[in-house]
């Protein structure tokens, strides 16, 4: 069995699942309640997980495996910056914490659209509460490492050495 971009992007969907998994378990069984930027890393890793799946079900030639990583790769960038921002604001003291914003279903239906999507990314009050860690570190260090993973398995999968 060799590495093929099929396996790869296998992989990155398979990786995505279970990131996304235990996210709704810690949700859903734990209590965990996502903040608006944990939402947005779902997205992306959503996001992420579609190209994948559309690139293992087509198997693309070079070319699409090269949009099919762009897409990946942009997808990763971003929700690592997502990720990035919230563990920047977990990392402030405590008066410099901006407040604790409006609830996301609150937002959607009483803001104008780019307000907030504006107030999603930035992230509020809530965003800075540390609630869960793993060897010291908080949920979103561990999504920025998997963002920074699945970017570099994006990467693997359009190298043109990985056999088709």
């Amino acid at each position: 069995m060799s590495l093929t971009p099929r396996w790869i992007y296998a992989f990155i969907v398979a990786s995505c699942c279970a990131l996304l998994g235990y996210a709704l378990y810690t949700q859903y069984v734990d209590g965990l309640h996502p903040c608006p930027l944990c939402i947005t890393q779902r997205a992306f890793f959503v996001l992420i997980a579609l190209v994948a799946l559309i690139a293992l079900i087509t198997n693309p030639h070079q070319k699409g495996r090269y949009v099919a990583t762009a897409f990946m790769l942009l997808s990763s960038i971003a929700g690592g910056s997502v990720a990035y921002r919230q563990v920047w604001l977990q990392s402030l003291p405590p008066d410099q914490v901006p407040a604790c914003g409006p609830s996301l279903e609150y937002m959607f239906s009483n803001l104008p659209f780019g307000e907030a999507f504006s107030t999603l990314m930035l992230g509020d009050g809530n965003c800075a509460e540390v609630v869960w860690t793993l060897f010291g570190l908080s949920m979103p260090n561990w999504s920025m490492f998997a963002f920074i993973g699945l970017g570099l398995a994006a990467i693997a999968s359009a190298l043109p050495m990985i056999k088709r």
